[in-house]
């Protein structure tokens, strides 16, 4: 049982598509009962696995426990993946844990949700918040999608101080360029600094995730940026092995 958290501090990084992708792995490759919880407000996760609109926003709710996350838990028409969707009631979210100082109110929450899943990936909001905070000391790896500029590398750096800073353990930061084209010169130089990280490329079939409501690994397998998303899995099973 693994938390996976896809976080970044910038947004636009293509952070949902990349939660998706990497749950549609670890339900049909890895055969792993699989809960994507979607955090962010803008709700992009949700609309991709097709996510019916609650008639209330209730996800904040939930986080509060006045509703059970059984109430709002919905399969998808993808075997093994379940989905907790976010609305704008997370926009809130913030407000809600610094009022109450709900510092392990997160934990808690995930604990309960380990019992029924193999894996819990979350699809973060952008920022360096306190619900960002929560996330990231209680997931078991954080996947941060980056794209190949000077900017992204900087929010990055910045993550790993502010987390330093607090002196608190926290889970594994694993870098991904995300949304590289190696015909821009800034993408080959930031590339050749950190040949060891993943990469993800740039491609119109990753877009093409939003339209279709599908997750790129079903429409598209052989492409390469879905070739790079089950690498990328596959690094992360291994990495969850060792922890």
């Amino acid at each position: 049982m693994a938390v996976i958290a896809i976080y970044s501090m910038k947004g636009g990084v293509g952070k949902s598509c990349a939660a998706v992708s990497l749950a549609w792995n670890s339900a049909v490759n890895s055969s792993r009962k699989t809960l994507v919880w979607d955090l962010d407000p803008q709700a992009a996760a949700s609309f991709i696995l097709n996510g019916d609109r609650h008639k209330k926003d209730r996800a904040q709710a939930m986080i509060a426990g006045d509703i059970k996350p059984s109430k709002l838990i919905k399969p998808t028409r993808i075997e093994n993946i379940d989905l907790l969707a976010a609305d704008v009631s997370l926009r809130g979210l913030d407000r809600f844990f610094f009022d109450l100082n709900k510092k392990k109110y997160m934990g808690k929450i995930l604990r309960e949700l380990k019992k029924d899943y193999d894996r819990i990936i979350l699809d973060c909001p952008p920022g360096l918040t306190e619900t960002s905070e929560q996330i990231l000391r209680n997931a078991d790896l954080v996947i941060v999608p980056v794209i190949p500029s000077p900017l992204s590398e900087r929010a990055l750096k910045d993550v790993q101080t502010f987390l330093d800073s607090r002196r608190r353990k926290h889970a594994p930061l694993l870098p991904v360029f995300n949304m590289v084209d190696r015909r821009r010169t800034i993408h080959k130089e930031t590339l050749a600094k950190k040949p060891k990280w993943p990469v993800i490329p740039m491609s119109s079939n990753v877009e093409r995730m939003t339209r279709l409501k599908k997750p790129l690994g079903e429409f598209a397998p052989r492409s390469p940026a879905a070739l790079a998303y089950a690498k990328i899995w596959r690094g992360i099973e291994k990495k969850l092995t060792k922890l």
